[in-house]
């Protein structure tokens, strides 16, 4: 029997569910405004160690964790993403509570198209006229917003590079997505504690709810990378290339008609520019014989 169909379904599921969270992220975050930075994204790490502890019991886990955590290269490659997914964390969190929510939309609308120029620097990998053409309106667009504003879109950057280095790395690192995780949060964790116990007030220095609100990170950091991580191994890769805009795009609407955030014309037009390169980008993988799910290691 051919369980394909089912498979993609559980893919499709999973990896909208994650790029769903990632889209309303902002409506949390904004929930949180008058806390420091630092201070959500250390609740956001120590929160997510219980969660990926049940997570690890209900998969059967332990064994694969205690495997990895014996492997030095595979120890030092998930460093190197937990210094990636804390700088990304950090600034994206950052944004959000300082009303920099269009930035950080423009800087995963840009990610796709780092990830295709760290292809070809890092990995050898040759660009299509459609790639070329896809990135070369990518870097029209941040020349814009460069150039009408003054200054380098340095949020915007920050996130994409931070992301696409972590999923450069995360490709290099033989480990299913919840191990990598885990250990990453492992990696994390006494630098978030130290930190919340230099606080005033100490890690449970908030009121109640407020307290409460923090611990849902935990949830709302872990959930989603584990929901991807699923659907990166049963959906084809222009599948998933479709879906990683749905979150940039909620944030996107979420800036200008929630939060207020101007648009001007020159802002505008550079986000013209990098949705055609995307558009560009993804009519190319929409155009390649289909590929099957990719499958877990």
């Amino acid at each position: 029997m051919n369980d394909a169909p089912a498979t993609a379904r559980a893919g499709l599921l999973a990896g909208s569910g994650a790029y769903l969270i990632w889209g309303l992220l902002p409506l949390y975050l904004k929930l949180l405004t008058g806390i420091p930075a630092g201070e959500v994204l250390a609740h956001r790490i120590v929160w997510s160690l219980p969660v990926m502890a049940v997570v690890t019991t209900l998969a059967g886990g332990w064994r694969r964790l205690r495997e990895a955590l014996a492997t030095p290269r595979l120890v030092l490659l998930l460093l190197a993403s937990s210094l990636c997914i804390a700088v990304n964390w950090l600034v994206y969190t950052w944004a959000i509570l300082g009303g920099h929510v269009l930035d950080t939309s423009l800087g995963y609308f840009i990610n796709p198209l780092v990830s295709v120029v760290f292809g070809v620097v890092l990995l050898g990998e040759r660009l299509g006229r459609a790639q070329q053409v896809a990135v070369a309106l990518a870097a029209l667009g941040v020349v814009i917003e460069t150039v009408s504003h003054g200054e380098l879109p340095l949020i915007s950057l920050a996130l994409a590079l931070s992301f696409g280095t972590y999923g450069l790395i995360r490709k290099r690192a033989a480990v299913d997505a919840a191990t990598g995780l885990f250990v990453e949060t492992l990696v994390l964790a006494p630098f978030a504690v130290a930190w919340l116990l230099w606080l005033p007030g100490g890690p449970l220095g908030q009121p109640p709810a407020l307290l409460a609100l923090l611990a849902a990170g935990g949830v709302l950091t872990a959930l989603p990378l584990l929901l991807f991580g699923l659907a990166a191994r049963r959906l084809p890769l222009s599948t998933l290339g479709l879906l990683q805009y749905l979150a940039p795009s909620m944030v996107f609407l979420q800036a200008v008609f929630l939060f207020g955030e101007a648009l001007d014309p020159w802002r505008l037009l550079a986000f013209a520019c990098i949705w055609a390169g995307l558009a560009v980008y993804t009519l190319a993988l929409l155009r390649r014989p289909a590929a099957g799910p990719t499958r877990g290691r």
